[in-house]
């Protein structure tokens, strides 16, 4: 039993180290990390929340939002509580939102935060509320712009500043924004992909995602590089379950080497490869986009990793920057450059 205490012990301060130095952890990263079940961490997460170390959100912990309040920064005179609203609570965003309460504590500022849907109508409920409340100073937004072109109007005239984050509306000023740069991302997947001996590489793209409207334009735009001229478009969707029609239209029109967004989408065209006698990435490398469960498949997924916890930190240092500076700063509008994870499924090695 003293034993189980002291590696209870150790475990927890190993993700005590985490949270300081990374703001936010994840259950299967560090159950994988330090090779006991996740369970086990979760059971450690919720003995340090209940001692107001950490706050648990689903699939990791972040630090307390309210840790630093006792001792602000002393160039933040003014208590600020900040609302956030995002489109989903799981997939994606938890990353973002540890990173914005990351950042929150260290500037001494309070996030009330909110799940909504893709749904411009819930997002327009969500917002309103937190407005109507009084109680928020700034709001940092995901809508989903394209589903309404009167929602960019309404949020613009807002009585509060707003930071939409991952979103960019097509014309909107003063509008302040970060998110992730998908063209240098779909380059990186490209030019991988190329390094690698690719020739005819195609594009398949999830339904009504914000993402894919970047991507495809992005695509639109490397087909017009000359170095590029031999990449083949190929546009479509992976429908649920098995996608043995897109893989008959991969190997119909010559495509060996594919980005596909996202991951579940990827995740499912492997297992579909592997049903049909396809070996990836020998006869189709795959590359995802997004990296949230591509390394759960077989074989591992490559994949693009956006910068999902630096998003959300400079999201609200954008909006106390502005709250601090007010009409005399000039509007942000920030990209940040995500990574490329180089895994099995598009790597053939001797």
């Amino acid at each position: 039993m003293a034993t189980d205490r002291l590696f209870g012990t150790q475990r927890q301060e190993r993700l005590l180290a985490e949270l300081r130095g990374h703001g936010s952890v994840r259950v299967r990263d560090l159950a994988r990390e330090l090779g006991v079940s996740e369970l086990t961490i979760r059971r450690d997460i919720a003995a340090l929340a209940e001692r107001g170390l950490v706050s648990k959100v689903h699939g990791g912990a972040t630090l307390p939002s309210r840790r630093a309040a006792t001792n602000p920064p002393r160039h933040v005179s003014i208590r600020f509580t900040l609302g956030m609203v995002v489109p989903s609570l799981d997939f994606y965003w938890p990353p973002v939102i540890a990173g914005a309460r990351a950042a929150a504590a260290a500037l001494g500022v309070d996030i009330q935060l909110r799940g909504s849907s893709y749904d411009p109508e819930e997002d327009h409920r969500q917002v309103g509320r937190l407005v109507e409340a009084g109680e928020v100073h700034g709001l940092l937004l995901a809508p989903a712009l394209d589903g309404d072109g009167a929602l960019p109007d309404w949020i613009g005239q807002l009585t509060v500043p707003t930071v939409l984050v991952e979103r960019q509306p097509r014309a909107w000023a003063p509008a302040e924004w970060v998110r992730t740069d998908h063209a240098q991302g779909l380059a990186l997947a490209i030019d991988h992909l190329r390094e690698q001996g690719h020739q005819r590489i195609g594009l398949l793209l999830a339904r009504e995602s914000p993402t894919s409207t970047h991507l495809l334009r992005a695509w639109h735009a490397a087909r017009a590089d000359p170095d590029l001229a031999a990449v083949l478009v190929l546009q479509g969707f992976v429908p649920p379950g098995p996608g043995l029609k897109i893989v008959r239209e991969c190997r119909r029109a010559g495509v060996t080497g594919l980005v596909v967004h996202s991951d579940p989408q990827a995740v499912a065209l492997a297992g579909c490869c592997a049903e049909h006698g396809l070996q990836v990435p020998g006869d189709l490398a795959i590359v995802s986009y997004d990296d949230e469960v591509a390394h759960l498949a077989e074989p591992a997924l490559t994949a693009v990793r956006p910068p999902k916890s630096h998003i959300g930190r400079l999201a609200v240092e954008l909006m106390v920057a502005r709250l601090l500076g007010g009409g005399r700063r000039p509007a942000h509008r920030v990209l940040l450059a995500p990574d490329l994870v180089v895994r099995a499924s598009s790597v053939i090695r001797p």
